[in-house]
């Protein structure tokens, strides 16, 4: 979807006809190699949905109830079963505007690579492990010499809302991969996509 950044000071200054979701990206420096010549750079926890699809963990928060950080801490309890995010961790806003009205809010908080191991041992005995949290994965930030494999394939996937273009911005804004890298994985995988699509074609016609 195409995104509006906005500051967390006008995020709040939304009327109610607005919702709130909030989401936070956990990541660890990666020192290892994939094979013993590709390097890993950084793990990047995503979770598979309950629908299929590929996000963050997180949710919608009721603001009527709950600060935001008091709603994604609520909601990561039941998904990861550890870890509280603060204020310090916000790292953006965006909005959608259409038939829902969704301001998106990201986090993100660099662990240790024991730490984030440590989240996703803990996820697996969480209240929603298997319902509506069907696993976490890490996302290969790297791209094989076939420039499909790794990166691109990851973001042919599909990703709920705007958790792609969120981790796309996370990733930029973190000078976690240079801006080209990103721009060169998200055209391949278009064109990966766009292939896939024209085979299907004359088979549905």
């Amino acid at each position: 979807p195409e995104l509006k950044q906005i500051s967390r000071v006008e995020a709040m200054r939304l009327g109610p006809g607005w919702s709130h979701s909030c989401h936070a990206m956990l990541y660890a420096a990666n020192p290892g190699q994939l094979f013993g010549r590709i390097p890993m750079r950084f793990s990047v926890l995503m979770q598979m949905r309950f629908d299929g699809l590929l996000g963050f963990p997180g949710g919608f928060v009721d603001r009527r109830f709950w600060s935001l950080e008091d709603g994604l801490n609520r909601v990561l309890g039941l998904g990861l079963g550890c870890l509280r995010l603060t204020e310090a961790d916000y790292l953006s806003s965006h909005l959608t505007e259409g038939p829902h009205r969704v301001v998106a809010h990201l986090y993100a908080r660099q662990l240790t690579l024991e730490q984030l191991h440590a989240v996703e041992i803990s996820a697996v005995h969480s209240r929603d492990h298997g319902l509506e949290v069907l696993g976490l994965v890490r996302v290969p930030l790297y791209t094989q010499k076939d420039r499909v494999g790794g990166f691109p394939n990851f973001l042919s996937n599909a990703f709920v809302s705007t958790a792609k273009c969120q981790l796309l911005f996370a990733l930029k804004v973190l000078n976690m991969m240079p801006e080209e890298k990103l721009a060169e994985a998200l055209a391949a995988a278009t064109e990966k996509q766009k292939k896939a699509l024209e085979k299907l074609l004359p088979a549905s016609s």
